[in-house]
C-alpha cells in the first residue's frame, strides 16, 4: 500500500504503482490540505472575483469572464476540448504513473480541489482502470495538457479505457462511475508535468539497471578478447575523480578477477601493450553516463517535491498564476540522458564489432563461428546491433530545443519534455538490445577460449546465455536467442547470480 502525503511520495512509490500494481490510498494531512485549498476557492466563488482557472476562460481566453452558472460546464468542456491525443496508446505503467503523480500534485493542497477528485483518480489506480492516452499530444507546456485530460476524461465517466487485451473500450463499459466537477478542477487535474515526470523516473530506474550490466557485458567482452583488467585498477581513478568513472571502474575490476582466461596471458609479451579504447576506456564512458543518470536523478527528485499546477492556491488566500508546468528541466535532464545511453549502447557494439573480426579478435574465428563459411556465425547479429546504434544517434538529438508557439501566441515556448521522456524510453529499450549482441557475443568468445575457464561472472553468463544458445556450432535461428538474451539483461537473475559471488555491483 502507497500511502500519497501532503508532502508527496517517493520514486519507489511511483515505481511500486506503475509496475507492481501496489494500492494507493490518500494520507489524513493531503485530505486535510486540499479540504483547506478548497475553501479558498469556495470563498472567491463566492466574492464573484475573477480569477484565472476559477472564473475565467484558458490560455489565449484568459480574459474571458465565465458566468457561474456555467462553471460546472467551463471544466467539462476543457477536460473534453483538451483530450486532443492522437496515435497508439501510451503503455500502461506511464498512465499509471502520471495518474499516481497528479494524485500526489492535487494532495499537496495548492490545487483547490475537493479531495474527492484525488480519491477518484485512486479508485481508478485501485480498480485497475487504465485511461487510454494516445502518444502525441502534448508540448509539455502547460505541462501534459492532453494526456492528463484522457484520463481526466475517464474520471468524469467519458473517454477511452485501455482493455487488459490491449484494445479501447468507454469508460461506461468498464465500470467508472462519473464525476461531476467543480469550479477550477478540470484545470487541475491537466496542468502540470506528471507525465514527462512520470516517463523520467521509470527510464531512470531502467538507466540505473542497464548501466550496471553493461559493465557486465564489457567485462566478459574484455575477457573474451584477452583483454588487460590493469587499467581498471582503482588507483588509475582516483587521478581522475569522476564518480560515475570509479563506479565502473570498480564494477569492471571486481567483475575480471580470478579468471584463468585473463591469467592465460598477463605476462606474455606479445600481448598488446594498450587495449584498443572500447575496451580499455569502457568505465570512461560508462561513467560520464552513470554521472549524468545522477544529474537526472537529482531533477527528477526536486521534481516530486514541486507544486507544478497553475493557478496555485496559496495558504493566505492568494491565487497566482505560475509558470512551474513548464517542462524545461525535465526536457533538459531527459535529453542529456539519452545522449548518454546512446553512448553506453555505441561503445558496446564498437566491441561486438571486435569480437567478429579475426583480424583484431585475438585469434578467435570469423564472426565466433568454428565453421565460417558456411556459418556466418553472428554476423548479422552485429548488423543488428549497429542499425540500432544509428537510430539512438538520431533518437540523441535534443527535442528540448525544439519550440514551436501555440494558444494564439500565448503559450510562445513550450518544453517538449514528452518528447524528450518518450524518446529517452526508446534508446533505453534499444540499449537493452544492443547490450544482449554484446551479452551472447561474449558468451560465444568465452565458450571459444576452451579449455580455458573464464570468470566467476563469466561461468554464470554462460550458463544462463548456453540455456537458449547452446554451444558454438552450426547456424541457428538467432532471433529468438536474441529475445531470450534480451530478457536475461532486462531481468535481475543474472545480475542477482553475479553480485551473489562477487559482491554488490555499482
Amino acid at each position: 500500500m502507497i500511502t500519497v502525503t501532503a508532502s508527496g511520495i517517493t520514486p519507489d512509490d511511483l515505481i511500486a504503482v506503475a509496475r507492481g500494481n501496489a494500492r494507493v490510498t490518500l494520507a489524513q494531512d493531503a485530505l486535510d490540505a486540499m479540504r483547506t485549498s478548497r475553501s479558498i476557492v469556495d470563498a472567491i466563488e463566492r466574492d464573484g472575483r475573477p480569477v484565472y482557472g476559477v472564473s475565467t476562460g484558458f490560455g489565449a481566453l484568459a480574459n474571458t469572464f465565465i458566468a457561474p452558472e456555467r462553471r460546472v460546464e467551463l471544466q467539462h468542456a476543457l477536460i473534453r476540448s483538451h483530450a486532443a491525443g492522437i496515435g497508439a496508446p501510451m503503455p500502461r505503467e506511464v498512465v499509471r504513473a502520471m495518474m499516481l503523480l497528479r494524485v500526489r500534485s492535487l494532495a499537496m493542497g495548492r490545487s483547490g480541489v475537493r479531495p474527492e477528485i484525488a480519491t477518484g483518480l485512486v479508485d481508478l489506480l485501485n480498480a485497475d482502470i487504465t485511461p487510454w492516452v494516445p502518444e502525441h499530444g502534448s508540448l509539455g507546456a502547460s505541462g501534459d495538457l492532453a494526456p492528463l485530460a484522457h484520463c481526466a476524461l475517464v474520471l468524469t465517466g467519458e473517454g477511452w479505457v485501455l482493455a487488459k487485451d490491449g484494445s479501447r473500450i468507454t469508460a461506461a463499459d468498464a465500470g467508472v462511475s462519473p464525476l461531476e466537477l467543480s469550479s477550477k478542477e478540470g484545470l487541475a487535474l491537466i496542468n502540470g508535468t506528471d507525465g514527462m515526470l512520470g516517463m523520467l523516473l521509470l527510464a531512470i530506474s531502467d538507466a540505473a539497471h542497464l548501466f550496471t550490466m553493461a559493465d557486465v557485458t564489457a567485462a566478459l567482452s574484455i575477457e573474451a578478447m584477452l583483454g588487460s583488467d590493469r587499467p581498471f585498477m582503482p588507483e588509475l581513478h582516483t587521478i581522475r575523480p569522476h564518480p560515475g568513472q570509479a563506479a565502473s571502474a570498480a564494477n569492471l575490476h571486481r567483475l575480471l578477477q580470478g579468471s584463468p582466461i585473463m591469467d592465460s596471458h598477463r605476462d606474455d609479451l606479445e600481448h598488446a601493450v594498450q587495449d584498443a579504447y572500447s575496451m580499455r576506456c569502457a568505465p570512461q564512458v560508462a561513467g560520464a553516463a552513470r554521472d549524468t543518470l545522477e544529474f537526472a536523478t537529482t531533477v527528477a527528485a526536486r521534481e516530486l517535491l514541486s507544486i507544478v499546477d497553475n493557478p496555485v492556491v496559496l495558504p493566505d488566500g492568494r491565487v497566482e498564476s505560475t509558470g512551474n508546468f513548464h517542462g524545461a528541466p525535465l526536457g533538459f535532464a531527459a535529453d542529456y540522458l539519452a545522449i548518454a545511453a546512446a553512448e553506453v549502447g555505441a561503445i558496446a557494439e564498437r566491441r561486438v564489432d571486435r569480437m567478429l573480426d579475426v583480424c583484431r579478435s585475438r585469434d578467435l574465428p570469423p564472426f565466433l563461428t568454428p565453421d565460417a563459411g558456411v556459418n556466418s556465425g553472428l554476423m548479422i547479429a552485429q548488423y543488428t546491433a549497429a542499425g540500432i546504434v544509428a537510430e539512438n544517434r538520431r533518437l540523441a538529438s535534443p527535442a528540448s530545443v525544439d519550440s514551436l508557439p501555440t494558444s494564439g501566441m500565448q503559450e510562445d515556448h513550450v518544453s517538449m519534455g514528452w518528447a524528450a521522456t518518450r524518446k529517452l524510453r526508446t534508446v533505453l529499450d534499444n540499449l537493452c538490445s544492443i547490450l544482449a549482441v554484446e551479452l551472447l557475443s561474449a558468451v560465444r568468445g568465452l565458450q571459444l577460449r576452451a579449455p580455458l575457464t573464464p570468470s566467476v561472472a563469466g561461468r554464470l553468463a554462460m550458463a544462463a546465455v548456453e540455456e537458449h544458445a547452446g554451444q558454438p556450432g552450426p547456424d541457428v535461428f538467432l532471433a529468438p536467442v536474441l529475445e531470450a538474451v534480451r530478457a536475461t539483461i532486462a531481468g535481475r537473475d543474472l545480475r542477482t547470480a553475479i553480485e551473489r559471488e562477487v559482491g554488490p555491483l555499482a
